[in-house]
């Protein structure tokens, strides 16, 4: 059985005399067809010739790779994009897609692909390392927005190492917890990597197999990931098929616990309170490099879901208005819950 079909370059298949066409007979004949019109259409929303970049722009019923997500996720974790870029990808990117009746599902939100770094080797490179694919490493992307961790490739140093694998699971909870269609790449559950090439199509062997065997540390990164998605399931807020507005069902804040101002957008902290189905949920993102204190907004009293400074430990009630240190580059997730008092 066909769930449906991803199309590379899409939007050649819009092309027409003047540049790219949402009304052109092929993506028509998909919306009219009575058997494609019931399957997934999923478009990767440019081709090679300039000016092709059309993320958003597709009709109702397809749904797009929203590199926008990629980058923006890729910035904010080594510190170069600020709150509000990642605010808008959190939300669902409503302002690429919410037109024309469309859903936040039609973002398919990813942070790796089969083309680039790996999510490992995201956080352990600077730049690619393709010399094995004998082009003299002039082949593959070169905007992966990677950083090392301060070291290249990989090391014994367990202060880099924490960091890297700490970046991995900020990396997944901005994925599988943001509002949209996650695309997860095979073996990033477990930090498998390609040795640092970003362009392995050409490599029939262990630089681009997937060795389903895994070390204590891409076991425990895989019990994160479990985890991850079963809070995805066991929450309906993260998962609501309809956009963002601010009324009723998010609000920010800042690490003061008080409502995000405008000079707050353009900092690397904040809060996102989701209300509406079931249990509100605050997630809290630190994009610094150093710690920050962050009080907890509201009088009710919070239940701590998930920490990526501290994947292992178990469920922590926390008291309305509490203040609590955010360990660099983490997220916490949090669960509303009665008043445990002062």
């Amino acid at each position: 059985y066909v769930d449906g079909f991803r199309f590379d370059l899409a939007t050649i298949l819009a092309r027409g005399p003047h540049g790219f066409d949402r009304h052109c007979g092929f993506l028509q004949a998909c919306g009219q067809d009575p058997l494609l019109r019931t399957v997934k259409l999923i478009a990767e929303p440019w081709d090679c010739e300039l000016g092709s970049h059309h993320v958003g722009n597709f009709p109702p019923g397809w749904a797009e790779w929203n590199d926008k997500f990629r980058d923006t996720a890729r910035d904010f974790w080594r510190g170069h994009a600020t709150a509000g870029d990642m605010a808008a990808r959190l939300a669902g990117s409503a302002e690429a897609f919410a037109h024309q009746g469309r859903r936040p599902w039609a973002s398919v939100n990813f942070v790796t692909a089969h083309d680039g770094f790996t999510l490992n080797d995201w956080a352990s490179y600077n730049g690619k390392h393709n010399e094995a694919n004998g082009e003299g490493n002039r082949d593959g992307g070169t905007h992966d927005r990677s950083w090392n961790c301060g070291a290249e490739g990989p090391v014994d140093d367990p202060a880099i190492n924490e960091l890297r694998a700490r970046q991995r699971r900020n990396m997944l909870v901005t994925l599988l917890l943001a509002r949209g269609t996650p695309m997860l790449l095979a073996g990033d559950e477990f930090a498998r990597t390609q040795q640092g090439n970003n362009n392995a199509y050409c490599q029939d062997n262990e630089i681009s197999w997937v060795d389903w065997k895994t070390d204590a540390a891409g076991a425990a990164l895989l019990r994160f990931t479990r985890k991850l998605i079963g809070l995805r399931r066991e929450f309906p807020v993260l998962g609501c098929g309809r956009f963002l507005t601010g009324v009723g069902d998010v609000a920010w804040f800042n690490p003061g616990g008080a409502p995000m101002a405008a000079a707050d957008w353009r900092k690397h902290c904040f809060g996102m309170r989701l209300t509406g189905l079931g249990p509100a949920l605050l997630l809290i993102l630190n994009g610094y490099q150093h710690e920050v204190p962050f009080t907890l907004p509201g009088q009710a009293g919070w239940r701590l879901l998930l920490d990526t400074a501290n994947p292992e430990a178990e469920d922590e009630n926390l008291p309305a208005s509490y203040a609590r240190p955010l360990a660099p580059r983490s997220v916490l997730l949090l669960q509303q819950v009665a008043d445990f008092g002062e």
